[in-house]
């Protein structure tokens, strides 16, 4: 079934546990996920990416993906991305956070409260499923909706996760100034996975990825 494109960018607000924090104070080394790859590295995985048509939808469900599953003790994967890219984070026995701010990168939103929370999947799983995904093992899918290795999870608010969607960055992009970031984090995302792009979603990382200065 095809996508709704939403050609314009948005700005998002929260209405619960926000703090409205200044461009020029905001905490940018948080919510940094691993492996975030130079500007020549990435436009190396940009041009090795394969490009083909977008598949179809058919069959998908997030079930398919598998997650938050444990990781160590207590925590599952949301929760040990909400310890990684909070500041001041204080869990309970459950590992369920009792105390933190978090950074959303998406929206230069901070937030006081984990309700007010996602771990969005950089690369939505719809998109993996149309991209490639949809011939994975159930394994492969399960690590894939889990990964903590390569940049594919981040948290940021619930606001900013939804109104992206399963989209891609042809037609939603975070706030321009972590434009270049992003593009990054999805292109090495897609590269570690062997994911396909389609030809305007290339473009569009292309041209995210000439805006970077390094």
């Amino acid at each position: 079934m095809p996508r709704s494109r939403i050609l314009s960018r948005r700005r998002w607000a929260i209405a619960i546990a926000v703090i409205a924090v200044p461009a020029a104070t905001a905490p940018t080394a948080l919510a940094t996920p691993p492996g975030i790859p130079s500007k020549a590295t990435a436009q190396s995985r940009l041009n090795a990416l394969a490009v083909v048509a977008e598949g179809s939808m058919a069959g998908y469900s997030r079930e398919l993906f598998a997650h938050w599953v444990a990781i160590s003790g207590t925590c599952n994967a949301r929760e040990t991305v909400l310890k990684r890219d909070g500041s001041g984070v204080n869990v309970d026995g459950a590992c369920a956070p009792t105390s933190g701010t978090w950074f959303s990168q998406y929206d230069a939103v901070t937030v006081s409260s984990s309700s007010s929370v996602d771990i969005d999947h950089v690369v939505p799983l719809a998109e993996a499923w149309r991209s490639g995904a949809s011939g994975w093992s159930t394994s492969t899918r399960q690590a894939f909706a889990n990964d903590l290795s390569h940049p594919q999870l981040i948290a940021v608010t619930a606001s900013s996760n939804r109104s992206k969607g399963d989209e891609d960055p042809s037609t939603w992009t975070p706030r321009t100034a972590y434009d270049c970031t992003y593009a990054k984090i999805w292109i090495t995302s897609k590269h570690a996975w062997t994911l396909r792009l389609q030809s305007t979603e290339k473009s569009a990382l292309q041209g995210l990825l000439n805006g970077c200065a390094s």
